[in-house]
């Protein structure tokens, strides 16, 4: 095999596994900063929605309950979870964010419409089973969208909400009125009744980091290339071919050929080479024309 076959297997080899290391770690630092993303946005809806929630608690109920008592008709706006949810549908109007989603996905809702699906169902119950987790995070798709969420355990910490949640006979007549007495009762103080879920479009983000992944993937094997052929053309102009015409006039001078000269040599280890043959070459010459004197003297 010759020397620049065997240089080009060499760089190859070392070219595939630099590219593989590189796609894999450039592949789990894009997915991990995609997922950085969603997850910011996940969080800072959470935040908000919390922030929704406390302020329905602390300034909208007290306002409203003595209401919740002589009114017919339920008044849900009094209900932190009823808030955030509709603030949050609020939200969802602008187009930018129609499939941002959230749900207090509880096991034994007072609306049905906050009843935990299978998957939901999972999270709870993971919650149940680990009380000391704060969160779970992950991908699920809905609708074929795919979706990250991330969930929080819910709990009640306040025994007044108990008051609606306890037993029917506890409940305003109003809120019986309109849910009806068969859901959202036998709730116990600091059991873990549900899940606060947001829901984040993830489809945008991770095709942007395989985009990404393509593109930084494409300029480093592009690099790589470059950098294999200028090795080459190198190669060959230092190395190969100076080889190559010293064989040849070594070649030439042993078959006799002494008017052949290995020329001038840059001061490298192949101008050291050429300056060694050439050495040698005069040597044999001299040799060659004591060995013709005296055989002519002779």
């Amino acid at each position: 095999m010759k020397i620049g076959t065997k240089v080009n297997f060499i760089l190859t080899i070392v070219f595939l596994i630099g590219i593989l290391v590189s796609a894999i770690a450039l592949s789990d630092v894009l997915q991990q900063k995609a997922q950085n993303e969603i997850n910011s946005k996940a969080s800072a809806l959470m935040t908000m929605n919390n922030s929704v929630r406390s302020y329905t608690n602390e300034r909208v109920g007290p306002l409203l309950s003595p209401q919740v008592e002589i009114q017919e008709n339920f008044i849900p706006e009094s209900i932190p979870s009823y808030s955030v949810r509709e603030v949050f549908e609020y939200f969802r109007n602008t187009p930018e964010y129609a499939n941002f989603f959230y749900k207090d996905a509880t096991l034994n809702p007072t609306n049905l419409r906050d009843k935990a699906d299978d998957f939901e169902t999972e999270i709870v119950k993971s919650f149940r089973q680990q009380p000391d987790k704060t969160s779970l995070s992950g991908f699920r798709t809905m609708s074929g969208i795919k979706l990250y969420y991330t969930a929080k355990p819910f709990a009640i910490k306040n025994e007044s909400c108990l008051r609606c949640h306890s037993i029917p006979e506890n409940a305003p007549k109003s809120q019986l009125t309109t849910y009806g007495r068969d859901n959202g009762f036998g709730w116990t103080l600091n059991d873990i009744l549900g899940a606060q879920i947001v829901y984040v479009p993830a489809e945008e983000i991770l095709e942007n980091a395989h985009r990404s992944f393509i593109l930084v993937t494409g300029i480093v094997a592009m690099v790589f290339t470059i950098v294999i052929i200028i090795i080459n053309l190198l190669l060959k102009r230092t190395v190969l071919r100076r080889i190559k015409r010293i064989a040849t006039v070594a070649e030439q001078v042993s078959v006799g050929n002494m008017d052949v000269n290995f020329g001038r040599q840059n001061k490298d280890e192949i101008g050291d080479l050429a300056e060694a043959f050439n050495r040698m070459k005069y040597s044999l010459e001299i040799a060659m024309n004591m060995l013709n004197k005296k055989k002519n003297n002779s």
